[in-house]
């Protein structure tokens, strides 16, 4: 195991991860916001759906899922057809539109990745894939994780649920 200050200096490193995150979403298209393009990006994966799943998998409530469905079905990146199981829910799927969007922000995501990362090795780049995927792997299921720590004013110990 590691010893707390490698624990400290990785949560200082994943803090920083958020410049790399934007640094990312100034490639976007104007009319894409990252939050678009996840919320497409988890329909493309899962296929159709209903919006409380959606806003299940983004960690989101459902007034924030309605508004940024709304955007994408004006856009034509996304529609909404009734449900045939339940005609009060609606099922979301990704269009033509949609999935031409996701390849443009695939294409530009990962032009901005090789030109930032363009004096890493191969390598590196594979290590780096590895221990992302390993350190996402630990964190399974993030919205319904439990995680124990102690501290507070009392220093008792406290359950707290940690957001994706």
């Amino acid at each position: 195991m590691a010893a707390q200050e490698q624990y400290e200096e990785l949560a200082r490193q994943l803090s920083a991860i958020g410049a790399v995150k934007r640094g990312l979403s100034r490639v976007l298209p104007p009319d894409c916001s990252p939050a678009t393009a996840i919320m497409l990006t988890l329909l493309k994966q899962h296929g159709e759906m209903r919006m409380s799943r959606l806003g299940e998998l983004l960690s989101i409530d459902a007034s924030v899922t309605s508004r940024h469905v709304a955007y994408a079905a004006e856009r034509g990146w996304l529609e909404r057809q009734p449900d045939p199981l339940d005609k009060r829910s609606r099922l979301l799927s990704l269009t033509a539109s949609g999935q031409e969007l996701l390849d443009e922000v695939s294409a530009r995501y990962t032009d901005a990745l090789a030109h930032a990362l363009q004096d890493w090795s191969d390598d590196d780049v594979g290590h780096l894939i590895g221990l992302m995927t390993r350190l996402r792997d630990s964190f399974g299921d993030c919205r319904s994780r439990q995680y124990h720590h102690s501290g507070g004013p009392s220093g008792a110990e406290s359950t707290t649920r940690t957001p994706v």
